[in-house]
């Protein structure tokens, strides 16, 4: 017996996935210190990016939310256009304005509202869609009255008076933007006493006719979806994102209170949550006047921290600043502790080696199996299917050759057409088609017989006979429509599939139409035409229509036989 080698011992598996482990052993030290060095940079790199990312996306989505209010304003009081004269006289059209000004952004800008220095307010607080109240003094002194209607236009109902007197001149909305020299402005964050939810307020100046301040209108604009926003930063459960004002007074944050008090906003700097703190603390340090940045810094346990600012748009006024923290632990967790100690790298490269050497072997023997299908359907006469030949190595030379001899035991060799096992499986699939899909539409079957074929290849040589075989098949080719099958079935017979015909009388014109092509002269036979007794050309065609001729191939057949035989008498 002759010994077998060290490769034949070892199955294929042993051979795909030794050496590569054998190697990666080998190399495994420089190769794990290269390796964290590079994870390390890129963690560093990659921390800094999402962080910046995730600040923009919260600071432009912000200013989104908060830019909105200058149009509910600009609706509210155009500008231009004097101050109300007289709130009574004028409150169906004030009224009217307000509905459109709380319709722009109604979520958010639910309450818009006016007052003017002689204490006169008029203020519209949306419930729904089509549910508002509306308030109203008219006088310099007294309470207001409120009234409940439904639609831009509804009759205002159910007056209410309240008992506490409201003068807006008192407001700090008020004082605050006639007191300013801009135009609009806004209010300081503030706490309201019955949502317990932080507010700002947008305000804007209102001239008279003789073009000076008469009033202010105002929209309310809460804060509360900030906190959503804010938490669905994706840096993970470890991060943080925040908007501070300059001197860490807390918008908003994602996690944590943002109140010390039943009224009282909470400061970053005295945060319990110490990532919070330590992170404004930071930027405090490292920002000064740059409107973004981004940069790391230890806290105190010692893990780096990735951290990322940006302020909002000056233009929108506010002297925000949108911060997002997170220890670089959380990005790639577990990649540097992995490249720690070189026994672990060596542990990691060989199993990444093992796994390279499975997923090599599953990649190969997966195309094997799927060539050893598609042999195995070839011996079972399925034809029709082959394998995939898109790669360029050994295996895909192997697929090609496989579906070439398909294509060869699908094709007649002299003819180039479809032939006889191709039609067949070709007819059982319609059939299945036809039942599985309850496709309304029949189809058809012809046999064809070539009438003078014997006579040709007895005078004239089996030569001539293969080219009137080859000139037959591309005139019944011709003759049919895309999508229709016409094969060599054997002989001087040939077999269409008519893929779908509206009936028996378009299958009788389909035979007709063929009919004729097929007296016309062949080129094969032109040089004999001169010849006493030359054969002519023609073929005796038989229809069979499913499912009324049959339900299975060997019926129709039988009866496209038997048709064939009629017409022909």
């Amino acid at each position: 017996m002759i010994p077998r080698t060290l490769t034949d011992r070892l199955s294929l598996r042993s051979l795909l996935t030794l050496p590569p482990v054998l190697l990666v052993l080998g190399l495994a030290l420089p190769a794990g210190l290269l390796c964290w060095q590079a994870a390390r940079d890129s963690v560093e790199q990659l921390s800094g990016r999402l962080a910046a990312e995730a600040a923009g996306r919260i600071a432009v989505s912000l200013e989104r939310q908060l830019g909105g209010a200058e149009a509910v304003l600009e609706t509210a009081a155009p500008t231009g256009l004097p101050a109300p004269d007289n709130l009574e006289r004028e409150r169906e059209l004030l009224r009217e304005r307000f509905w459109l000004a709380t319709s722009v952004h109604l979520a958010q800008n639910n309450y818009v509202y006016y007052g003017d220095r002689r204490g006169r307010f008029i203020g519209l607080w949306r419930f729904s869609e089509h549910e508002a109240e509306l308030r109203l003094r008219t006088a310099d002194t007294g309470p207001r009255t409120l009234y409940r209607f439904s639609g831009i236009n509804g009759a205002l109902r159910s007056p209410l008076t309240e008992e506490q007197v409201f003068d807006p001149r008192e407001r700090p909305w008020f004082q605050r933007t006639l007191a300013s020299p801009a135009a609009l402005g806004w209010t300081p964050v503030y706490v309201d006493f019955k949502t317990q939810d932080l507010v700002v307020t947008r305000t804007k100046r209102v001239l008279n006719d003789a073009g000076e301040p008469e009033g202010v209108a105002a929209t309310d604009v809460s804060l509360k979806q900030l906190g959503t926003l804010l938490a669905r930063q994706t840096l993970g459960e470890d991060a943080v994102a925040m908007v501070v004002e300059p001197d860490g007074g807390l918008v908003g944050v994602s996690r944590g209170a943002y109140l010390s008090g039943p009224q009282d906003r909470l400061n970053a700097a005295r945060s319990s949550d110490a990532l919070v703190a330590r992170s404004f603390d930071a930027v405090q340090r490292e920002a000064r006047s740059r409107t973004a940045g981004t940069f790391s810094f230890e806290d105190g346990d010692g893990r780096a921290v990735q951290v990322s600012h940006v302020r909002l748009d000056p233009a929108l006024g506010l002297d925000w600043r949108v911060i997002v923290a997170a220890p670089r632990s959380s990005f790639l967790s577990g990649v540097q502790q992995g490249f720690m100690q070189a026994a672990v790298l060596a542990g990691i490269a060989a199993l990444a080696a093992l796994a390279l050497g499975w997923a090599a072997l599953h990649l190969v023997t997966r195309e094997l199996r799927r060539l050893t299908d598609a042999a195995r359907r070839v011996g079972d006469g399925v034809l029709d299917a082959p394998p995939d030949a898109g790669r360029t190595d050994a295996l895909g030379d192997l697929a090609r050759g496989l579906a070439d001899m398909q294509t060869r035991l699908l094709t007649d060799q002299l003819t180039g057409l479809s032939n006889r096992s191709a039609i067949l499986h070709r007819i059982d699939d319609r059939i299945l088609q036809h039942r599985r899909r309850g496709d309304r539409w029949p189809f058809a079957i012809m046999r064809v017989t070539l009438r003078s074929l014997g006579d040709v290849n007895a005078r004239l040589g089996h030569g001539v006979g293969d080219a009137v075989l080859k000139e037959a098949g591309q005139r019944l080719r011709a003759g049919v429509r895309i999508g229709d099958i016409v094969a060599r079935y054997g002989g001087d017979e040939f077999l269409l599939l008519l893929e779908s015909v509206d009936n028996r009388a378009d299958a009788e014109a389909a035979r007709t139409h063929l009919e004729a092509a097929m007296q016309l002269p062949l080129p094969s036979l032109a040089s004999v035409a001169s010849v006493a007794d030359a054969p002519s050309p023609g073929a005796g065609f038989g229809v069979a229509l499913y499912p009324d001729d049959g339900q299975d191939a060997q019926t129709l057949l039988r009866h496209a036989h038997a048709d064939l035989h009629a017409h022909t008498r």
